[in-house]
């Protein structure tokens, strides 16, 4: 049986254009009631902004014979065991008869300021996934498989984020790979050596200019991090699994 990858580049743009128009009326509608947020928070206190790709994954799974697995979303419905700590809350979790399918964060960052919330996606995006597996090593979901866990996440594509970034590292060198590389470079290469890892089962970045409001435009840095390879690899786990469960 072939996976169905469910037209995911129109509704990848159809989630785009709502991720902008989201955040846009976020920011207005907190402006005018004088209650606005410092800088560009406003936007993303809203905390729907991804739903367009929760939509889109929610698809995949329901296309490729997961048709009646439970796929929750609401806040109440999504923490799991940790290892380190009592619970974390993902953003996405599929479970089929008693079984972890998928665990997925969805994430987005927009500028001005990509420095201190890049390391903040890296520290949050590695203590999450590294807490997850030793749970899973502790049977804290039980004897399966191992479930497809994915990280994506949204990077403006702005001046800032595309400029080379100079770090000052006084007793070691940086590895070269890192030197002079811009903020989207840098998720590139977090989303590469986390599947490398094997942290994630699959980690993708993908980018988007705020014109994508009109257009839904979106853009990958590599073959390896991109929404394809996301949804591929997660139509082909869903796939996997249904064909195991039944």
């Amino acid at each position: 049986m072939a996976l169905d990858l469910v037209d995911y580049e129109q509704k990848a743009r159809k989630a785009m254009k709502a991720f902008w128009k989201k955040r846009k009326a976020a920011t207005q509608k907190q402006i005018e009631s004088g209650k606005a947020d410092q800088g560009e928070r406003a936007g993303v206190t809203s905390g729907k902004n991804m739903d367009g790709f929760v939509a889109l994954v929610v698809d995949i799974v329901r296309a490729n014979g997961l048709a009646h697995a439970q796929i929750h979303q609401k806040r109440a419905v999504l923490t799991l065991p940790g290892y380190f700590r009592p619970t974390k809350l993902w953003d996405l979790l599929v479970i089929h008869k008693g079984d972890l399918i998928a665990a997925i964060e969805l994430k987005s960052q927009v500028g001005p300021s990509f420095g201190n919330n890049f390391n903040n996606r890296t520290e949050e995006a590695i203590g999450t996934a590294h807490d997850l597996w030793i749970a899973y090593r502790e049977e804290a979901f039980g004897k399966q498989p191992r479930p497809f866990v994915g990280w994506l996440m949204m990077v403006e594509d702005a001046a800032k984020s595309r400029s080379p970034v100079k770090d000052t590292s006084p007793h070691f060198p940086v590895f070269a790979e890192f030197k002079n590389a811009s903020y989207l470079e840098r998720y590139d290469l977090l989303c590469q050596k986390l599947v490398q890892e094997q942290l994630y089962t699959t980690a993708s970045i993908i980018t988007s200019k705020r014109s994508a409001a009109t257009n839904g435009e979106f853009a990958e840095m590599s073959a390896m991090t991109g929404l394809r390879t996301f949804v591929t690899a997660l139509a082909g786990h869903v796939a996997a699994e249904a064909a195991r469960l039944g």
